[in-house]
């Protein structure tokens, strides 16, 4: 019975030289899976800073709408404002709540409004209609309420 041995060298005929390498066949295949498998993956990942941006600013609604929950129950105003570290809420029970941003990069831009640089969160159930744009890296999204609905991110103008 014959042995295999992988791994030894098998003579050729005279005559004939073996070729070692690839074929152009074989080159071309390869580059082109490499091609689509990098197209897909660019077209799968999205800008990480206009995520983080979009995490924060759903994260920013979440905690302005908890301010505004604190503020109804305990029957006194909430005020949010930026820092130069973050941002603070100011009254009652405002400890309860975080005071910076997940990405330092985060900044704060002020819409015209009735006061401006604070949003007051309560103590009524309806407020007057606030808004302000976070920015980062180039990209900018909007967190609003219209004094009645819970306050919601949108795309900035």
């Amino acid at each position: 019975m014959p042995i295999l041995v992988l791994g030894s060298s098998v003579k050729s005929t005279p005559g004939r030289r073996r070729l070692r390498g690839f074929t152009l066949l074989e080159l071309m295949v390869v580059i082109s899976i490499i091609a689509i498998a990098s197209a897909g993956v660019s077209f799968a990942i999205r800008d990480s800073s206009e995520t983080a941006l979009e995490r924060e600013g759903e994260r920013l609604a979440a905690l302005l709408e908890s301010g505004r929950a604190l503020s109804r129950t305990s029957g006194r105003a909430l005020r949010w404002r930026e820092t130069a570290q973050g941002f603070s809420f100011e009254g009652l029970n405002a400890d309860k709540l975080p005071t910076n941003w997940l990405s330092p990069q985060t900044a704060v831009q002020w819409d015209e409004g009735g006061n401006p640089h604070v949003l007051t969160l309560g103590p009524e159930p309806i407020i007057e209609p606030q808004a302000i744009t976070l920015m980062a890296q180039g990209h900018k999204l909007r967190i609003a309420t219209d004094g009645l609905r819970p306050f919601a991110v949108q795309a900035a103008p």
